[in-house]
Protein backbone atom coordinates (compact mmCIF):
# COMPACT_ATOMS: atom_id res chain seq x y z
CA UNK A 1 0.00 0.00 0.00
CA UNK A 2 1.25 3.46 -0.87
CA UNK A 3 2.26 5.60 2.08
CA UNK A 4 0.15 8.43 0.62
CA UNK A 5 -3.44 7.22 0.64
CA UNK A 6 -5.72 8.52 -2.11
CA UNK A 7 -9.46 8.94 -1.66
CA UNK A 8 -11.79 9.52 -4.61
CA UNK A 9 -15.26 10.78 -3.73
CA UNK A 10 -17.82 10.53 -6.53
CA UNK A 11 -20.57 13.01 -5.74
CA UNK A 12 -24.21 13.04 -6.76
CA UNK A 13 -23.88 16.83 -6.69
CA UNK A 14 -21.13 19.25 -5.70
CA UNK A 15 -21.28 19.91 -1.93
CA UNK A 16 -23.48 22.81 -0.81
CA UNK A 17 -23.18 22.80 3.00
CA UNK A 18 -25.22 26.00 3.31
CA UNK A 19 -28.08 24.52 1.28
CA UNK A 20 -28.62 21.09 2.79
CA UNK A 21 -27.67 18.70 5.58
CA UNK A 22 -26.35 16.32 2.92
CA UNK A 23 -23.82 18.95 1.85
CA UNK A 24 -22.81 19.46 5.46
CA UNK A 25 -22.33 15.73 5.99
CA UNK A 26 -20.15 15.46 2.90
CA UNK A 27 -17.89 18.21 4.21
CA UNK A 28 -17.67 16.35 7.54
CA UNK A 29 -16.46 13.25 5.68
CA UNK A 30 -13.92 15.29 3.72
CA UNK A 31 -12.66 16.80 6.98
CA UNK A 32 -12.22 13.36 8.61
CA UNK A 33 -10.23 11.86 5.75
CA UNK A 34 -8.16 15.01 5.17
CA UNK A 35 -7.19 15.11 8.84
CA UNK A 36 -5.99 11.51 8.58
CA UNK A 37 -3.57 11.92 5.71
CA UNK A 38 -5.72 11.16 2.67
CA UNK A 39 -5.18 13.02 -0.58
CA UNK A 40 -8.74 13.72 -1.75
CA UNK A 41 -10.23 14.14 -5.22
CA UNK A 42 -13.92 15.00 -5.54
CA UNK A 43 -15.49 14.07 -8.88
CA UNK A 44 -19.04 14.64 -10.11
CA UNK A 45 -21.03 14.64 -13.32
CA UNK A 46 -23.25 17.43 -11.93
CA UNK A 47 -23.19 20.95 -13.27
CA UNK A 48 -21.47 23.60 -11.17
CA UNK A 49 -23.79 25.65 -8.98
CA UNK A 50 -23.56 29.17 -7.61
CA UNK A 51 -23.64 27.84 -4.05
CA UNK A 52 -21.17 24.94 -4.25
CA UNK A 53 -18.26 25.02 -1.84
CA UNK A 54 -14.80 25.93 -3.13
CA UNK A 55 -13.15 22.54 -2.68
CA UNK A 56 -9.65 23.87 -3.28
CA UNK A 57 -9.91 25.83 -0.03
CA UNK A 58 -10.07 22.47 1.73
CA UNK A 59 -7.17 20.98 -0.20
CA UNK A 60 -9.49 18.86 -2.35
CA UNK A 61 -8.95 18.44 -6.10
CA UNK A 62 -12.08 18.96 -8.23
CA UNK A 63 -12.77 16.81 -11.31
CA UNK A 64 -15.76 16.93 -13.66
CA UNK A 65 -16.65 13.52 -15.09
CA UNK A 66 -19.16 12.18 -17.61
CA UNK A 67 -21.90 9.61 -17.22
CA UNK A 68 -21.75 6.51 -19.43
CA UNK A 69 -18.31 7.32 -20.77
CA UNK A 70 -15.06 5.35 -20.95
CA UNK A 71 -13.29 8.63 -20.13
CA UNK A 72 -13.96 7.79 -16.49
CA UNK A 73 -12.01 4.55 -16.91
CA UNK A 74 -8.95 6.48 -18.09
CA UNK A 75 -9.34 8.96 -15.24
CA UNK A 76 -9.55 6.39 -12.45
CA UNK A 77 -6.75 4.25 -13.83
CA UNK A 78 -4.47 7.28 -13.78
CA UNK A 79 -5.62 8.40 -10.31
CA UNK A 80 -5.41 4.86 -8.91
CA UNK A 81 -7.18 5.61 -5.58
CA UNK A 82 -6.91 3.42 -2.50
CA UNK A 83 -10.46 4.23 -1.44
CA UNK A 84 -13.52 5.25 -3.47
CA UNK A 85 -16.54 6.75 -1.71
CA UNK A 86 -19.89 6.81 -3.55
CA UNK A 87 -22.32 9.59 -2.60
CA UNK A 88 -25.66 7.69 -2.59
CA UNK A 89 -26.51 4.37 -4.18
CA UNK A 90 -27.37 5.83 -7.59
CA UNK A 91 -23.73 6.89 -7.97
CA UNK A 92 -22.53 3.40 -7.05
CA UNK A 93 -24.85 1.95 -9.70
CA UNK A 94 -23.43 4.26 -12.32
CA UNK A 95 -19.71 4.11 -11.48
CA UNK A 96 -19.21 1.15 -9.14
CA UNK A 97 -18.67 -1.43 -11.85
CA UNK A 98 -16.11 0.81 -13.55
CA UNK A 99 -14.24 1.20 -10.25
CA UNK A 100 -14.30 -2.56 -9.64
CA UNK A 101 -13.12 -3.27 -13.19
CA UNK A 102 -10.31 -0.70 -13.35
CA UNK A 103 -9.20 -0.48 -9.70
CA UNK A 104 -10.16 -3.85 -8.21
CA UNK A 105 -8.05 -3.34 -5.08
CA UNK A 106 -9.64 -0.01 -4.13
CA UNK A 107 -11.89 -0.13 -1.06
CA UNK A 108 -15.45 0.81 -2.08
CA UNK A 109 -17.50 2.77 0.47
CA UNK A 110 -21.13 3.84 0.08
CA UNK A 111 -22.48 6.86 1.95
CA UNK A 112 -26.22 6.19 1.90
CA UNK A 113 -27.08 9.71 3.25
CA UNK A 114 -30.34 8.10 4.40
CA UNK A 115 -32.18 4.95 3.33
CA UNK A 116 -33.90 6.10 0.15
CA UNK A 117 -36.16 3.04 0.16
CA UNK A 118 -37.45 3.95 3.63
CA UNK A 119 -38.11 7.53 2.60
CA UNK A 120 -39.93 6.55 -0.61
CA UNK A 121 -41.99 3.83 1.10
CA UNK A 122 -43.08 6.25 3.83
CA UNK A 123 -43.93 8.89 1.28
CA UNK A 124 -46.03 6.41 -0.71
CA UNK A 125 -47.90 5.31 2.42
CA UNK A 126 -48.50 8.95 3.35
CA UNK A 127 -49.95 9.76 -0.07
CA UNK A 128 -52.19 6.70 0.21
CA UNK A 129 -53.41 8.05 3.57
CA UNK A 130 -52.31 5.03 5.60
CA UNK A 131 -49.67 4.12 8.15
CA UNK A 132 -46.29 2.94 6.91
CA UNK A 133 -45.49 -0.71 7.62
CA UNK A 134 -42.10 -2.41 7.37
CA UNK A 135 -43.51 -4.81 4.78
CA UNK A 136 -43.93 -1.80 2.45
CA UNK A 137 -40.15 -1.88 1.93
CA UNK A 138 -40.30 -5.22 0.15
CA UNK A 139 -42.40 -3.90 -2.72
CA UNK A 140 -40.12 -0.95 -3.42
CA UNK A 141 -37.91 -1.20 -6.52
CA UNK A 142 -35.65 1.35 -4.82
CA UNK A 143 -35.12 -1.11 -1.95
CA UNK A 144 -33.86 -3.81 -4.29
CA UNK A 145 -31.46 -1.40 -5.96
CA UNK A 146 -30.27 0.16 -2.71
CA UNK A 147 -29.71 -3.14 -0.89
CA UNK A 148 -27.83 -4.51 -3.91
CA UNK A 149 -25.59 -1.44 -3.83
CA UNK A 150 -24.89 -1.91 -0.12
CA UNK A 151 -23.98 -5.56 -0.68
CA UNK A 152 -21.61 -4.73 -3.52
CA UNK A 153 -19.61 -2.28 -1.40
CA UNK A 154 -17.00 -3.13 1.20
CA UNK A 155 -18.60 -0.74 3.69
CA UNK A 156 -21.70 1.44 3.87
CA UNK A 157 -22.06 4.48 6.12
CA UNK A 158 -25.48 4.54 7.83
CA UNK A 159 -26.63 7.75 9.46
CA UNK A 160 -29.44 6.40 11.68
CA UNK A 161 -29.55 3.59 14.25
CA UNK A 162 -33.15 2.93 13.18
CA UNK A 163 -31.88 2.30 9.65
CA UNK A 164 -29.04 0.14 10.98
CA UNK A 165 -31.69 -2.05 12.60
CA UNK A 166 -33.76 -2.24 9.41
CA UNK A 167 -30.75 -3.29 7.35
CA UNK A 168 -29.71 -6.00 9.79
CA UNK A 169 -33.08 -7.28 11.06
CA UNK A 170 -35.30 -6.82 7.98
CA UNK A 171 -32.85 -7.23 5.08
CA UNK A 172 -30.32 -9.47 6.84
CA UNK A 173 -27.25 -7.39 5.97
CA UNK A 174 -24.11 -8.56 7.76
CA UNK A 175 -23.05 -5.99 10.36
CA UNK A 176 -19.45 -6.05 9.08
CA UNK A 177 -20.67 -4.29 5.92
CA UNK A 178 -22.23 -1.42 7.88
CA UNK A 179 -20.85 1.46 9.94
CA UNK A 180 -23.07 3.74 11.99
CA UNK A 181 -21.97 7.32 11.34
CA UNK A 182 -24.34 10.08 12.50
CA UNK A 183 -23.77 13.78 11.97
CA UNK A 184 -20.56 14.79 13.75
CA UNK A 185 -20.20 18.02 15.71
CA UNK A 186 -18.02 19.52 18.43
CA UNK A 187 -18.81 19.05 22.10
CA UNK A 188 -20.88 21.77 23.80
CA UNK A 189 -21.15 22.94 27.39
CA UNK A 190 -23.90 24.86 29.12
CA UNK A 191 -21.47 27.81 29.22
CA UNK A 192 -21.56 27.81 25.42
CA UNK A 193 -25.27 28.60 25.67
CA UNK A 194 -24.43 31.85 27.47
CA UNK A 195 -22.58 33.04 24.35
CA UNK A 196 -25.73 32.64 22.25
CA UNK A 197 -28.62 35.13 22.05
CA UNK A 198 -30.79 35.03 25.17
CA UNK A 199 -34.50 34.24 25.39
CA UNK A 200 -35.30 37.96 25.44
CA UNK A 201 -33.08 38.68 22.43
CA UNK A 202 -34.81 36.15 20.22
CA UNK A 203 -38.09 36.38 18.37
CA UNK A 204 -40.32 34.47 15.97
CA UNK A 205 -40.76 30.85 14.99
CA UNK A 206 -38.63 29.50 12.15
CA UNK A 207 -38.50 26.58 9.73
CA UNK A 208 -35.50 25.94 7.50
CA UNK A 209 -34.94 23.27 4.84
CA UNK A 210 -33.92 22.67 1.22
CA UNK A 211 -37.05 22.69 -0.98
CA UNK A 212 -35.62 20.20 -3.45
CA UNK A 213 -36.27 17.68 -0.66
CA UNK A 214 -39.94 16.62 -0.83
CA UNK A 215 -40.44 16.13 2.95
CA UNK A 216 -39.49 19.80 3.51
CA UNK A 217 -42.04 21.09 1.01
CA UNK A 218 -44.71 18.86 2.56
CA UNK A 219 -43.80 20.17 6.04
CA UNK A 220 -44.28 23.78 4.98
CA UNK A 221 -47.64 22.94 3.41
CA UNK A 222 -48.67 21.23 6.64
CA UNK A 223 -47.57 24.22 8.70
CA UNK A 224 -49.49 26.66 6.52
CA UNK A 225 -52.72 24.68 6.19
CA UNK A 226 -53.07 22.86 9.51
CA UNK A 227 -50.79 24.09 12.29
CA UNK A 228 -50.29 27.82 11.76
CA UNK A 229 -54.02 28.69 11.89
CA UNK A 230 -54.23 27.07 15.36
CA UNK A 231 -51.17 28.97 16.57
CA UNK A 232 -52.44 32.30 15.25
CA UNK A 233 -55.85 31.80 16.82
CA UNK A 234 -54.34 31.57 20.32
CA UNK A 235 -51.28 33.78 19.70
CA UNK A 236 -52.26 36.49 17.16
CA UNK A 237 -48.88 38.28 17.19
CA UNK A 238 -46.97 35.10 16.26
CA UNK A 239 -44.64 35.23 13.22
CA UNK A 240 -43.19 32.28 11.29
CA UNK A 241 -40.23 32.74 8.96
CA UNK A 242 -39.68 29.94 6.44
CA UNK A 243 -36.19 29.68 4.96
CA UNK A 244 -34.88 27.26 2.38
CA UNK A 245 -32.76 26.89 -0.73
CA UNK A 246 -34.38 26.46 -4.15
CA UNK A 247 -37.98 27.50 -3.33
CA UNK A 248 -40.37 26.85 -6.23
CA UNK A 249 -43.22 29.11 -7.26
CA UNK A 250 -45.69 26.98 -5.26
CA UNK A 251 -43.57 27.61 -2.15
CA UNK A 252 -43.37 31.36 -2.78
CA UNK A 253 -47.15 31.52 -3.18
CA UNK A 254 -47.54 30.59 0.50
CA UNK A 255 -46.04 33.97 1.51
CA UNK A 256 -48.72 35.75 3.55
CA UNK A 257 -47.33 38.61 5.67
CA UNK A 258 -50.79 39.65 6.91
CA UNK A 259 -51.05 36.24 8.56
CA UNK A 260 -47.52 36.31 9.95
CA UNK A 261 -46.37 33.61 7.50
CA UNK A 262 -43.21 34.72 5.69
CA UNK A 263 -41.42 32.82 2.91
CA UNK A 264 -37.88 34.17 3.22
CA UNK A 265 -36.04 32.10 0.58
CA UNK A 266 -32.43 31.03 0.92
CA UNK A 267 -30.66 31.87 4.18
CA UNK A 268 -27.24 33.42 3.63
CA UNK A 269 -26.17 31.99 6.99
CA UNK A 270 -28.48 29.31 8.36
CA UNK A 271 -26.82 29.36 11.79
CA UNK A 272 -27.45 33.07 12.23
CA UNK A 273 -31.08 32.68 11.22
CA UNK A 274 -31.69 29.86 13.71
CA UNK A 275 -29.77 31.62 16.52
CA UNK A 276 -32.04 34.66 16.25
CA UNK A 277 -35.24 32.59 16.33
CA UNK A 278 -36.86 31.50 19.58
CA UNK A 279 -38.39 28.19 18.44
CA UNK A 280 -37.94 25.89 15.43
CA UNK A 281 -41.12 24.28 14.05
CA UNK A 282 -40.57 21.03 12.11
CA UNK A 283 -43.75 18.92 11.82
CA UNK A 284 -42.17 16.39 9.45
CA UNK A 285 -44.61 13.69 8.28
CA UNK A 286 -42.37 11.37 6.26
CA UNK A 287 -38.70 10.92 5.53
CA UNK A 288 -35.66 8.98 6.72
CA UNK A 289 -32.20 9.47 8.19
CA UNK A 290 -31.40 12.20 10.72
CA UNK A 291 -32.72 15.73 10.43
CA UNK A 292 -29.81 18.15 10.14
CA UNK A 293 -32.07 21.13 10.80
CA UNK A 294 -32.93 19.77 14.25
CA UNK A 295 -29.32 19.11 15.23
CA UNK A 296 -28.46 22.59 13.96
CA UNK A 297 -31.21 23.99 16.18
CA UNK A 298 -29.62 22.34 19.25
CA UNK A 299 -26.22 23.77 18.32
CA UNK A 300 -27.81 27.21 18.05
CA UNK A 301 -29.53 26.82 21.43
CA UNK A 302 -32.93 26.96 19.76
CA UNK A 303 -35.55 24.52 21.12
CA UNK A 304 -37.72 22.77 18.56
CA UNK A 305 -41.05 21.05 18.19
CA UNK A 306 -41.14 18.13 15.80
CA UNK A 307 -42.89 14.82 15.18
CA UNK A 308 -41.93 11.24 15.98
CA UNK A 309 -40.63 10.94 12.41
CA UNK A 310 -38.60 14.14 12.79
CA UNK A 311 -36.97 13.01 16.03
CA UNK A 312 -36.47 9.39 14.98
CA UNK A 313 -33.09 8.00 16.12
CA UNK A 314 -31.88 11.49 17.02
CA UNK A 315 -31.81 11.59 20.82
CA UNK A 316 -31.22 8.08 22.22
CA UNK A 317 -33.38 7.96 25.37
CA UNK A 318 -32.66 11.55 26.38
CA UNK A 319 -35.39 14.22 26.78
CA UNK A 320 -35.96 16.16 23.56
CA UNK A 321 -34.81 19.74 23.14
CA UNK A 322 -38.41 20.95 23.06
CA UNK A 323 -41.39 18.72 22.31
CA UNK A 324 -42.20 15.71 20.12
CA UNK A 325 -45.85 15.85 19.08
CA UNK A 326 -47.85 14.28 16.23
CA UNK A 327 -51.28 15.75 17.01
CA UNK A 328 -51.99 19.05 15.22
CA UNK A 329 -53.72 20.86 18.08
CA UNK A 330 -51.22 19.66 20.68
CA UNK A 331 -48.36 20.67 18.39
CA UNK A 332 -49.74 24.20 18.15
CA UNK A 333 -50.45 24.41 21.88
CA UNK A 334 -46.96 23.29 22.86
CA UNK A 335 -45.39 25.64 20.32
CA UNK A 336 -47.02 28.57 22.09
CA UNK A 337 -46.06 27.33 25.56
CA UNK A 338 -42.44 26.79 24.54
CA UNK A 339 -42.31 30.24 22.93
CA UNK A 340 -43.67 32.03 26.00
CA UNK A 341 -42.31 30.08 29.00
CA UNK A 342 -38.71 31.20 29.59
CA UNK A 343 -37.91 28.58 32.26
CA UNK A 344 -39.21 25.74 30.10
CA UNK A 345 -37.34 27.16 27.10
CA UNK A 346 -34.04 27.26 29.00
CA UNK A 347 -34.44 23.69 30.26
CA UNK A 348 -35.16 22.30 26.80
CA UNK A 349 -32.21 24.30 25.48
CA UNK A 350 -29.99 22.41 27.97
CA UNK A 351 -31.53 19.13 26.80
CA UNK A 352 -30.10 19.88 23.36
CA UNK A 353 -26.58 20.17 24.78
CA UNK A 354 -26.95 16.77 26.46
CA UNK A 355 -28.11 15.18 23.19
CA UNK A 356 -25.20 16.67 21.22
CA UNK A 357 -22.64 15.41 23.72
CA UNK A 358 -24.17 11.94 23.97
CA UNK A 359 -25.04 11.21 20.34
CA UNK A 360 -22.92 13.26 17.92
CA UNK A 361 -19.34 13.37 19.15
CA UNK A 362 -16.92 13.92 16.27
CA UNK A 363 -13.80 12.36 17.79
CA UNK A 364 -15.42 9.08 18.77
CA UNK A 365 -16.94 8.21 15.41
CA UNK A 366 -14.28 9.71 13.15
CA UNK A 367 -11.50 7.75 14.84
CA UNK A 368 -13.48 4.51 14.57
CA UNK A 369 -14.18 5.13 10.87
CA UNK A 370 -10.55 5.80 9.95
CA UNK A 371 -9.42 2.74 11.93
CA UNK A 372 -11.94 0.56 10.09
CA UNK A 373 -10.96 1.90 6.66
CA UNK A 374 -7.30 1.28 7.41
CA UNK A 375 -8.05 -2.30 8.45
CA UNK A 376 -9.92 -2.84 5.17
CA UNK A 377 -6.96 -1.46 3.25
CA UNK A 378 -4.70 -3.90 5.07
CA UNK A 379 -6.83 -6.98 4.35
CA UNK A 380 -9.61 -6.41 1.82
CA UNK A 381 -9.26 -9.92 0.38
CA UNK A 382 -10.46 -11.66 3.54
CA UNK A 383 -13.27 -9.13 4.02
CA UNK A 384 -14.56 -9.67 0.48
CA UNK A 385 -14.21 -13.44 0.66
CA UNK A 386 -16.88 -13.53 3.38
CA UNK A 387 -19.29 -11.25 1.47
CA UNK A 388 -20.71 -13.95 -0.79
CA UNK A 389 -23.87 -12.06 -1.77
CA UNK A 390 -21.80 -9.04 -2.77
CA UNK A 391 -19.56 -11.24 -4.88
CA UNK A 392 -22.63 -12.80 -6.48
CA UNK A 393 -24.03 -9.39 -7.43
CA UNK A 394 -20.70 -8.33 -8.89
CA UNK A 395 -20.56 -11.55 -10.87
CA UNK A 396 -24.01 -11.70 -12.42
CA UNK A 397 -26.98 -9.43 -11.69
CA UNK A 398 -24.80 -6.33 -11.54
CA UNK A 399 -23.79 -6.75 -15.17
CA UNK A 400 -27.15 -5.40 -16.39
CA UNK A 401 -26.26 -1.87 -15.30
CA UNK A 402 -22.80 -2.24 -16.82
CA UNK A 403 -24.13 -3.27 -20.21
CA UNK A 404 -26.82 -0.60 -20.15
CA UNK A 405 -24.10 1.97 -19.56
CA UNK A 406 -21.97 0.54 -22.36
CA UNK A 407 -24.99 0.62 -24.69
CA UNK A 408 -25.66 4.30 -23.90
CA UNK A 409 -21.99 5.07 -24.38
CA UNK A 410 -21.97 3.38 -27.80
CA UNK A 411 -25.22 5.13 -28.78
CA UNK A 412 -23.76 8.52 -27.84
CA UNK A 413 -20.85 7.96 -30.21
CA UNK A 414 -23.11 7.42 -33.22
Amino acid sequence: MNQLKKLLIIGFVWPEPNSSAAGGRMMQLISIFAANGFEITFASAALDSDFMVNLSEFGVAKKSIELNSASFDDFIIELNPNVVLFDRFMIEEQFGWRVAENCPNAIRILDTEDLHCLRTARQKAFKENRDFEIVDLFSEEVAKREIASILRCDLSLIISEFEMNILQDVFGINKVLLFYLPFLVDKMSENDLLKLPSFEDRKNFVFIGNFLHEPNWNTVQYLKEAIWPSIKEEFPEAVLEVYGAYPSQKVLQLHQPKNGFFIMGRAEDANEVVKKARVVLAPIRFGAGLKGKLLEAMQCGTPSITTSIGSEAMHANLPWSGFIEDDVLEFAKKAIVLYQDENLWKQTQKNGVAIINECYQKDKYSNELVSLVNSLLADSKSHRLHNFMGNLLQFHAYKSTMYMSKWIEAKNKI
